[in-house]
């Protein structure tokens, strides 16, 4: 499942915008500030939940430890307060193999219609 998360031009993102981005409903995002401490968006006066790109990428960091490595809850936030550097450097070297992947198909559908 390809994230959408390329919408550079906005400082403050809101909870629809993000939970539309991952997938995942606003129940779960709210639950997941609860979890995982280094997820607060900022809560204007009315508490409509605010998410800077920084919130996004610690978002995108549990994202890929539950639902795509399928951790338990506790096991991801024990990992993160003990390695957090380390597992995003993982995340990032797996977005950057995946990259790499869907470029070779790219590559291999072009070769196989010339064929």
């Amino acid at each position: 499942m390809a994230l959408n998360t390329n919408k550079d031009l906005k400082t403050f993102y809101s909870i629809a915008e993000v939970s539309e981005m991952f997938g995942i409903s606003a129940s779960n995002l709210r639950f997941w500030e609860k979890e995982f401490p280094s997820i607060s968006p900022k809560k204007s006066g009315n508490k409509v939940r605010q998410y800077t790109k920084d919130d996004i990428e610690e978002i995108r960091l549990v994202y890929d430890l539950v639902k795509v490595r399928n951790m338990k809850l506790s096991t991801a936030r024990e990992l993160l307060h003990r390695n957090k550097q380390g597992a995003k450097d993982s995340n990032d070297l797996m977005e950057r193999l995946q990259s790499v992947r869907s470029q070779l198909i790219d590559i291999k559908q072009e070769i196989d219609s010339l064929l």
